[in-house]
C-alpha cells in the first residue's frame, strides 16, 4: 500500500483592486489560488505579483502568509484545503517546483488568459498561468483524485469540488499549523 501525504490548496480573496474586479466578473468570494507542500504555508507557489505593489507585473511567485503580497494586504481572507497525494507523486511535485523556482524567470503571468476565461475561452501559451489555471496544473501533476474533472478554464472557488479536508477559514495572517495540531 502506497504512503499518502497532504497537499494544501490556499484560497484567498486580498481585496485588492484586481480581485474586486475579479469577484464582480465570478461572483465568487475568493479569485485567488496557491499549493503548498507543508502544513505551515510558509512556502506557497502560486502565479501573482512578483511586486506587492505592481499588479501589473506578474509571474511564478513563492508566497507565505506574513510575506510580500500578503503582507501588504494583512485583511486577506482565506481557506485552506488539504487533499491526498501519493507519496511518491508528493516527491516528484517537490522537485518540479524546486525547478520551476530556478527557472522563475522562463514564466509569466497568463494576463490574456484569465481576461478571455471570463468569457469562457481558453487561452494557453508555454510557461504561462494565472493561479488556479497554475494550480490545477499541479494537482493534475501530482495525479490528486479529483483534479482530472476541473475544467480547463477553472477558478479557485472550483477547488472545493474536490475531495478534501477543510483545515482553516480566516485571515490568512492569522493562520497557524500549530492551531491545527492543537485540534487532531
Amino acid at each position: 500500500m502506497e504512503s499518502k501525504r497532504q497537499l494544501y490548496i490556499v484560497i484567498s480573496q486580498t481585496g485588492t483592486i484586481l480581485s474586486r474586479i475579479l469577484k464582480l466578473f465570478t461572483g465568487a468570494e475568493y479569485n485567488h489560488a496557491s499549493v503548498s507542500l507543508s502544513s505551515d504555508l510558509q512556502q506557497m507557489y502560486s502565479f501573482g505579483r512578483l511586486h506587492p505593489y505592481n499588479p501589473f507585473w506578474g509571474g511564478f511567485v513563492k508566497e507565505s502568509p506574513n510575506t510580500g503580497t500578503f503582507k501588504r494586504f494583512y485583511k486577506t481572507k482565506a481557506v485552506v484545503l488539504a487533499v491526498d497525494i501519493d507519496e511518491e507523486k508528493y516527491i516528484e511535485l517537490c522537485e518540479f517546483l524546486r525547478k520551476m523556482h530556478l527557472q522563475r524567470r522562463n514564466y509569466s503571468y497568463n494576463y490574456l488568459g484569465v481576461c478571455l476565461a471570463a468569457f469562457r475561452i481558453t487561452y494557453r501559451r508555454r510557461n504561462c498561468y494565472y493561479c488556479s489555471e497554475f494550480v490545477r496544473d499541479m494537482l493534475l501533476k501530482g495525479e490528486v483524485n479529483g483534479a482530472e474533472m476541473l475544467k480547463s478554464i477553472v477558478q479557485p472557488i472550483h477547488f472545493f469540488t474536490l475531495p478534501h479536508k477543510k483545515l482553516f477559514v480566516g485571515r490568512l495572517s492569522e493562520y497557524s499549523d500549530d492551531l491545527l495540531h492543537s485540534h487532531i
